[in-house]
């Protein structure tokens, strides 16, 4: 029997979301980038894409398409939340979720839907039921595999809905240009255009007939895009343990104390683990909060959230220690801790950046993470200038 498998993709993403905070967007032709000549295209909303506009696009090439294109910066955190809110929906339909991207997911839908008589409803409630509650807008592929799961959900947008049997892929799939097969690459569908393969149907007809031009141009991959184009082919969903929202520590001390280097010393030591913990796990946060219990077992609790995500050690001490001197009145203590809070995956996010910024900071490596992403993202190496410095300017927030 057969797998039913989901591929869900939140449409333009970051635009939505800018449409969600600010409902005045709506309808508005909108980019999420950076300004000026250096400047890239992210994401653009429907309206910007009427006019041509789409994401790798410079932004000076978007404002002469469309002079009056608002341009807004990413917001790193608010999108984190976002996405974060998305997976939480969507746990609650299957455990068996599949993180794809920050704004995709695929899901084994098998066992969910064993007693579901109409599918396709049940997959426009669920649609709907997340524009409703979140705001955000999906489409929804369903197929057999991976895959096909994706190619569908890719064909309808936005608000799309595309079930993709293997009996439907002579007339849904076959037609589609070779440009739109997922996996295959804009370097590669140039070389299958020009040797006669314009569509996923010519692909499919030349390698079944096991053309060797095919096994010499698709190498190592022409028995898993065999698979692909007839239906077959990847249909496992790579569990992931649900995201923690935070990390932190605490430590008791062995006295009461109010020795404030012996407290800031403490402090330290648990924004070294906190630090090691989320590089280990690939995390970031943007909210540092400190607790505070003194012997009478009443508890302090302050945060202090900032615009750049981090996991670096030095930043999360600073603003702990910031936090210490700001509420700490001197008293007694029994117990310290330590949590970084609106976790994130940098790998998820796209950062903007100069050439010149990525040459100086190409050692780092969670900048590496969302270099690679912000490519995966707009399928092609285009580094793009920093657009956060307006969220620094602003300064800290303190959150009581």
């Amino acid at each position: 029997m057969s797998k039913i498998i989901v591929h869900i993709d939140l449409n333009a993403f970051f635009a939505t979301a800018e449409e969600i905070r600010d409902p005045s967007l709506v309808d508005k032709p909108v980019i999420i980038g950076g300004d000026g000549r250096k400047g890239i295209v992210s994401t653009a909303s429907y309206a910007a894409r009427k006019f041509g506009i789409r994401s790798g696009m410079p932004t000076f090439q978007a404002k002469r398409l469309c002079p009056h294109v608002l341009i807004l910066p990413v917001d790193f955190r608010y999108y984190g939340l976002l996405s974060r809110e998305f997976f939480a929906f969507v746990r609650k339909y299957s455990k068996k979720v599949e993180k794809a991207s920050v704004d995709e997911c695929y899901i084994d839908m098998t066992e969910a839907l064993e007693n579901v008589e109409d599918v396709r409803a049940y997959f426009l409630d669920m649609q709907n039921k997340l524009l409703e509650k979140t705001g955000l807008k999906c489409s929804i592929g369903v197929g057999p595999t991976k895959f096909l799961a994706k190619m569908a959900s890719d064909m309808k947008k936005p608000m799309g809905l595309t079930i993709l049997r293997r009996r439907d892929i002579p007339r849904l799939l076959y037609p589609l240009p070779i440009r739109d097969f997922y996996g295959i690459g804009r370097k590669t569908s140039p070389k299958l255009e020009a040797i006669g393969i314009k569509t996923i149907g010519d692909l499919a007809r030349r390698i079944n007939s096991d053309d060797p031009e095919m096994h010499l141009l698709l190498g190592k991959f022409f028995f898993v895009i065999k698979d692909w184009v007839n239906g077959y082919g990847n249909d496992e969903v790579d569990l992931e343990p649900w995201d923690p929202k935070s990390i932190g520590n605490s430590s008791t001390f062995m006295h009461d104390t109010d020795d404030f280097m012996e407290i800031k010393e403490m402090i330290s030591t648990l924004a070294k683990e906190v630090s090691e913990r989320a590089q280990n796990e690939r995390k970031q946060g943007s909210t540092v909060q400190l607790v505070i219990k003194d012997t009478e077992f009443k508890t302090i609790n302050r945060s202090l959230t900032f615009a750049r995500p981090t996991n670096e050690y030095e930043v999360i001490f600073d603003k702990a220690l910031t936090l210490l001197e700001r509420h700490y009145k001197g008293q007694p203590i029994r117990l310290v801790g330590v949590t970084l809070q609106n976790l994130i995956d940098p790998r998820d996010l796209v950062i903007q950046m100069s050439l010149f910024d990525y040459r100086k900071h190409e050692e780092e490596s969670e900048t590496k993470l969302l270099i690679n992403e912000l490519n995966r993202k707009l399928k092609k190496p285009m580094l793009i200038r920093a657009s956060e410095v307006e969220h620094d300017k602003r300064g800290n927030k303190d959150e009581d």
